[in-house]
């Protein structure tokens, strides 16, 4: 049997190396960490984001009111938006101020939503490339996160807001 040559050897130096670099990339995908911390910002400082108004071209930020607030994102598109609803107009009826972030939505849209089923928010800003959600942790609406005077998020609700969870989230104020 013949010895391969250094030139065959030279040839495989590549592959080999792509097959090792498979591994180790494999490897380690397999012991990765894929949870995604869907909290991380509770306990701290709202983002420092500033979005258009729905209704105006001006810049806001994220606030509203002295006392606790809501900041709730939901977007036309999203079916569980309209489950909530009602409920969100329930919390303004008791005078409970929400910030309406309007997400990856078109304006038109948005204010179409509004209409058909009732404005519940204070304000309403759009995030139309989905930055401030990126900023806020947001994985999908609806999500809705209690804010105190100070400008901490205190909690945050992931999911339509029906009564028992709407009581929840606001139990958790200072």
């Amino acid at each position: 049997m013949k010895r391969p040559s250094l030139k065959q050897v030279a040839a495989l130096l590549p592959l080999v190396a792509l097959i090792l670099l498979a591994a180790v990339f494999g490897a380690k995908s397999l012991w990765r960490d894929t949870q995604v911390e869907t909290h991380a910002m509770v306990g701290k400082p709202l983002p420092a984001v500033m979005l258009p108004g729905l209704d105006s071209a001006a810049l806001s930020a994220v606030k509203v009111g002295d006392g606790p607030y809501l900041v709730n994102f939901f977007a036309s598109w999203c079916p569980p938006c309209i489950v909530e609803h009602p409920q969100l107009m329930a919390l303004k009826a008791e005078g409970i101020p929400i910030v309406g972030v309007a997400y990856k939505d078109d304006r038109a849209r948005t204010r179409a939503f509004l209409a058909r089923h009732g404005d519940p928010f204070a304000t309403v800003l759009v995030d139309r490339d989905g930055r401030a959600g990126m900023e806020f942790g947001v994985t999908g609406p609806p999500e809705t996160y209690l804010v105190s005077s100070d400008g901490v998020i205190l909690a945050k609700h992931i999911g339509e807001l029906d009564e028992t969870a709407a009581r929840t989230l606001l139990s958790q104020a200072r």
